[in-house]
């Protein structure tokens, strides 16, 4: 049994993520603003976040300079606030399928910026190499089929939608434009290139502040101040602002809860069990649980387009993988062979014995 927790918690890690893309698009269809939606959200996780932080890191709390501050700060806006709030702006113009289906290019995105970042390195001339090379571009091909490609539709319940029908005309005349869609495709990848920067600089955050728990709390307590004032700016009806027993509370709460704080552990837990390697594989999972959901509690027509880019994506994703894969086990088996060649000549100098004296 033991040996199936990890399997067990990559399933259940992806269906919350599903879960999170489907609560999203519900709450848009019936009007909720994307950039409120934000806010609420990251303030939701930070009154969950700050207990949990002073109850389990209180006495092993890092010194925080004001230049660690600001770096968290920039990170926060780009990461997170801006992340989201683009992705809300996407998602309000497509679907959540194809919300599920982009955030497969996300290891591939964070892997070309930790290229540009000289973070990661890529050897041409090794089939490692060439297959990470290779997967970029099928993601690229990829994200270019959602984009430009619809096909014909399939819709699977043609007139049943448990969430209600969209509300806002606006979300109806962006979901009819070509346009709109080609945009919010742009949008999406926009939002992955934020998130997978936020990925790859979090690793020189983590070296100067390493509370990981705290670090999150302080991000998402930063990222609810920073949506505020975009939200508030952006949005000055009141009527806007408020949340009733509705999909938006739920979804404000399933966000800002369950996302945030039971993906936290549960991902940390399953990287230190099998490796970040076993969990990127685990992402097309929810796109498969979103295709399907979506068409039944969102009454949602999935276009041929986004299917085919999705596999498109997914296969993208796996040819990255492997290449990172397969370069850590040759340099396991060249450091292996390194050290037991320092081995055999630290043994040959021993059975030498010591140099003969030497006499004047």
């Amino acid at each position: 049994m033991d040996a199936k927790k990890p399997f067990l918690a990559v399933l259940l890690i992806q269906t919350i993520y599903a879960g999170m893309f489907l609560v999203s698009k519900a709450a848009f269809n019936v009007g909720m603003n994307n950039f409120i939606f934000v806010f609420y959200r990251q303030a939701a996780a930070a009154v969950f976040l700050v207990p949990l932080s002073i109850i389990f890191e209180r006495k092993n709390v890092p010194p925080l300079s004001f230049v660690t501050f600001c770096k968290i700060f920039i990170l926060s806006l780009f990461g997170i606030t801006l992340s989201l709030d683009v992705n809300g702006v996407a998602l309000v113009y497509t679907s959540a399928t194809l919300a599920a289906a982009t955030t497969n290019c996300l290891p591939v995105i964070t892997f070309f910026l930790a290229v540009l970042l000289r973070m990661e390195t890529v050897k041409l001339r090794t089939s490692p190499g060439m297959a990470k090379i290779a997967g970029v571009l099928i993601c690229i091909a990829g994200a270019a089929t959602i984009a430009f490609y619809k096909g014909p539709h399939l819709q699977l319940l043609s007139h049943h939608r448990l969430f209600g029908n969209p509300t806002s005309q606006e979300h109806q005349s962006h979901v009819s434009s070509g346009a709109s869609w080609v945009k919010g495709c742009l949008l999406m990848l926009m939002s992955n290139t934020f998130w997978g920067l936020w990925l790859v600089l979090q690793v020189r955050i983590i070296r100067s502040y390493p509370a990981k728990l705290l670090l999150t709390t302080l991000q998402c307590l930063l990222s609810s101040i920073q949506s505020f004032f975009i939200a508030i700016a952006l949005e000055r009806d009141i009527h806007q602002w408020k949340l009733g027993w509705n999909v938006k509370l739920l979804a404000v709460a399933y966000t800002g809860i369950v996302v945030t704080g039971g993906t936290y552990y549960l991902q940390t837990w399953v990287i230190e069990k099998k490796g970040p390697v076993f969990l990127a594989m685990s992402t097309p999972i929810a796109l498969v649980i979103t295709i399907i959901c979506s068409a039944i509690l969102l009454g949602e027509a999935i276009s041929l387009g986004s299917i085919l880019g999705g596999i498109i994506l997914v296969g993208g994703l796996y040819s990255v993988l492997w290449g990172k894969s397969k370069e850590q086990k040759m340099e396991k088996t060249s450091s292996i062979a390194q050290a037991e060649k320092e081995t055999e000549l630290k043994d040959e100098a021993a059975s030498q014995g010591p140099p003969p004296p030497f006499f004047v």
